[in-house]
């Protein structure tokens, strides 16, 4: 069982908007999923709740809508639609992302960030955009590196450290985890991160002495 302040699981599907004018209030805090199309980015969230909350295509590309999953009245997460698949239509393209742009900059109520890349394939420019864009916001960004059980443990490791160095020169919060939804690999550091975006950091408290 996922260990994490925030019971995921109890995560519920509220609706899919084409565009923020038709999504919830904003209000609250929002935790945004946005990735490649074929990173993993359903299978992730899937796992962070451990139901088949999002749906998986065998067709990268075809979500085109802005997910919203609802954790409690003031907590949700938000899958956004996919970017950068070669073989969907440019007016397509050009459609899903203006109103993933749209969403980034106009959003008051995101406070995180999580990109997906596929850790054989990361820093496409289309991610580093998005992580720069983030960065410029002070939007805290968790950068996973999906499909982590096709290499060793080893070079999973390194290209870990080779991301952070190169996200590391453009400041900001950035993490970065290997993550497979497959393997259950960094799916406690995904929680983490989330936890500590909706409720803030963790504290441990100190037992006081009694008298």
């Amino acid at each position: 069982m996922l260990k994490s302040r925030i019971k995921y699981s109890t995560a519920k599907f509220v609706t899919s908007a084409p565009d923020i004018t038709r999504l919830p209030a904003d209000e609250g805090i929002e935790v945004a999923f946005a990735g490649r199309s074929n990173a993993g980015k359903s299978s992730a969230l899937n796992a962070l709740t451990n139901q088949k909350l999002a749906r998986t295509s065998k067709t990268p590309g075809r979500t085109q809508l802005i997910n919203t999953f609802e954790l409690d009245a003031e907590k949700r997460l938000i899958d956004l639609p996919g970017y950068g698949y070669a073989k969907v239509p440019l007016e397509m393209k050009i459609k899903w992302q203006k109103s993933l742009g749209e969403y980034l900059q106009k959003r008051d109520s995101l406070k995180g960030l999580v990109v997906l890349m596929d850790i054989r394939h990361p820093l496409k420019d289309l991610d580093l955009d998005l992580i720069e864009w983030a960065v410029g916001c002070e939007i805290p960004v968790l950068a996973l590196l999906t499909k982590a059980d096709k290499y060793a443990q080893g070079k999973r490791k390194s290209e870990v450290l080779q991301v952070r160095k190169a996200l590391a020169e453009l400041g900001g919060d950035i993490k970065v985890h290997a993550f497979s939804s497959l393997k259950g690999i960094g799916l406690t550091d995904l929680a983490w991160t989330l936890d500590d975006w909706f409720l803030g950091p963790y504290v441990k408290e100190v037992p006081t002495e009694t008298e």
